[in-house]
C-alpha cells in the first residue's frame, strides 16, 4: 500500500502538489512506518544477528531515532499555523478548513523535500558525495523496488502464508515446511 501510494504521489506532484503531499504523508509515509514499527517480524534482527549499529553501518539511511525525529517534525509542523495562520507572512490567513489543509500540505511538502535534501547533504559531509547521491536515489526509487518485491504479498497473506519460505534455503526452513 505504501509503495503504490508513493508512486501515485510521484505522479500527482506534477499536477497537484498539495494532493501529492497529503497522499505521500497521510497514506504512504504513515503506512510505511506503521509497517516498520508494528508488522516487521520482531525476531528478524535476532535470527539474522543484526544489531541497530550493524544496520546503520550497512544501511546508510537506517536509524530509528532519525525516523522518530522526522515523523515528529511532520506531526508537529502544522502547529505554527495555529499560532500564526500566515506562517510568518508566507500564506494568506486561512478562512476555511480546505485552505488550512492546503497550507498544511504545503508545509508537509517542504518537510519531505527538506528532509531528503538535508540527509543527502549531511551524507556528503559525514561519508562522501557518492554516498549521499546513492542514498537519495535509493529513497526515491524504493517504492518501485518494493512493488516489484512485494506485489504478490497480498496473495500469500490470503493463503495464510505469513512468512516468506520461498526465498529460504532448504536447510533454513523448518522441518514442517519441507
Amino acid at each position: 500500500m505504501s509503495a503504490l501510494s508513493f508512486v501515485s504521489a510521484y505522479i500527482l506532484i506534477f499536477t497537484d502538489p498539495v494532493a501529492a503531499a497529503l497522499l505521500g504523508w497521510l497514506v504512504a509515509m504513515t503506512s510505511r512506518q506503521i509497517g516498520h514499527f508494528f508488522f516487521e517480524p520482531k525476531d528478524y534482527d535476532e535470527v539474522n544477528h543484526a544489531t541497530h549499529e550493524y544496520k546503520e553501518e550497512i544501511k546508510v539511511g537506517y536509524n530509528l531515532q532519525r525516523k522518530v525525529v522526522l515523523m515528529s517534525i511532520w506531526a508537529l509542523s502544522p502547529l505554527p499555523l495555529y499560532f500564526d495562520p500566515t506562517l510568518f507572512g508566507l500564506f494568506e490567513p486561512h478562512a476555511t478548513t480546505g485552505e488550512f489543509v492546503r497550507h498544511v500540505a504545503i508545509i508537509w511538502l517542504v518537510v519531505g523535500l527538506g528532509g531528503l535534501i538535508y540527509r543527502t547533504v549531511q551524507l556528503f559531509f559525514i561519508k562522501d558525495v557518492q554516498t549521499g547521491l546513492v542514498w537519495a536515489t535509493k529513497i526515491l526509487t524504493d517504492p518501485f523496488h518494493d512493488i516489484k518485491l512485494y506485489h504478490k504479498a497480498p496473495l500469500y497473506l490470503l493463503r495464510g502464508e505469513l512468512i516468506d519460505t520461498h526465498s529460504l534455503d532448504d536447510e533454513d526452513m523448518a522441518p514442517e515446511s519441507h
